[in-house]
């Protein structure tokens, strides 16, 4: 089924304007669900994204970590054609659990090609590095190897994550970037300040995360107890607990009344205010739901007016959220 495409950015490649988040789809356990999905669930809603036009998804060695890029590569295959396969590689956790970033050249290589592995490929459409800033490793060291990696034909694009814009531009100096993935959505717009600005001078393409406010704005929780004991969210997620969860729901419930108003649900007037900031951007929101995929993908069809989109930013102003992101 077609969907609507988008490029990213002018040194990018076309994908569906609605991409997949595969963090959520990790057999035996997750950030979300440590108790996780069977492979067998994981490949089922890779597949119907696919059958639903979706060309975009995005995954990381960090998910699982590992099992993520494996169940991906699994369910990609036989139906690699058209498909825009986008992995993250740099912090990964050490036996005791600390989240430690490695930025050196031989890592790269490394990280470049366990993912090829894992994902049974033999080029990465686009290979994001999450978090430029090493203490240890010069950002030039490390671009000037991602460089390499392309010359040699094992990554097609090169991507950044969690970075500043000075960064970018020191980055993009040395190869062109062709996307950067950040957090944006209704609940979360500081990159609206520098980052956006800077990556539209420079033509690089944006991949919006968490564009639901990890949920919140899908209207798909009624109190922090909904939460599993495990879930992330419980414990590293300022949003979710306390009375900053009773007032970001108060902002919710706002949006989930213009989109009934609207005629849609909270989530496609979320995704559809997203799609309405540029066509350099593309969301990709995560699930592990068949039913919430199509829900999803069907936010193409939303349109919204000037005056709709002044109606929505009016219900949730950029500095309303309670709560830091991490």
């Amino acid at each position: 089924m077609p969907l609507a495409t988008r490029k990213l950015g002018s040194q990018g490649c076309q994908a569906s304007a609605i991409g997949l988040g595969c963090m959520s789809l990790v057999p035996g356990g997750g950030f979300y669900d440590p108790e996780g999905l069977t492979e067998e669930a994981a490949v089922s809603v890779i597949h119907r994204a696919l059958d639903l036009g979706i060309t975009l998804f995005n995954t990381s060695d960090l998910y699982g970590p590992f099992t993520g890029e494996e169940v991906l590569g699994k369910a990609l295959k036989g139906r690699r054609q058209g498909v825009v396969v986008a992995t993250k590689w740099g912090p990964m956790f050490t036996e005791g659990g600390q989240l430690v970033m490695d930025g050196s050249p031989q890592n790269a290589r490394r990280c470049v090609e366990g993912s090829l592995r894992r994902l049974q490929l033999d080029c990465i459409d686009l290979f994001t590095m999450r978090g430029a800033v090493d203490p240890k490793v010069p950002l030039e060291e490390t671009m000037q190897e991602l460089k390499a990696l392309v010359s040699e034909g094992k990554v097609r694009h090169l991507g950044l994550s969690e970075v500043s814009a000075e960064e970018v531009r020191a980055a993009h100096a040395i190869h062109p970037i062709s996307a950067v993935e950040l957090e944006w959505s209704l609940f979360t717009r500081d990159a609206e300040r520098d980052m956006v600005p800077t990556l539209r001078e420079l033509g690089i393409g944006i991949m919006a995360y968490s564009p639901l406010g990890r949920g919140l704005l899908a209207g798909r929780f009624s109190s922090p107890g909904d939460l599993g004991e495990k879930d992330f969210r419980r414990w590293g997620q300022p949003r979710f607990a306390g009375e900053a969860f009773e007032a970001n729901q108060r902002l919710a419930a706002q949006v989930a009344a213009l989109a009934d108003k609207k005629g849609c649900t909270p989530a496609q007037l979320a995704l559809a205010w997203l799609l309405a900031q540029g066509e350099d951007v593309i969301p990709i929101p995560g699930t592990k739901s068949a039913a919430r995929l199509e829900e999803n993908v069907a936010a193409v069809a939303v349109q919204l007016s000037p005056a709709e989109l002044a109606e929505v930013e009016a219900a949730v102003p950029a500095d309303a959220v309670v709560g830091s992101r991490y």
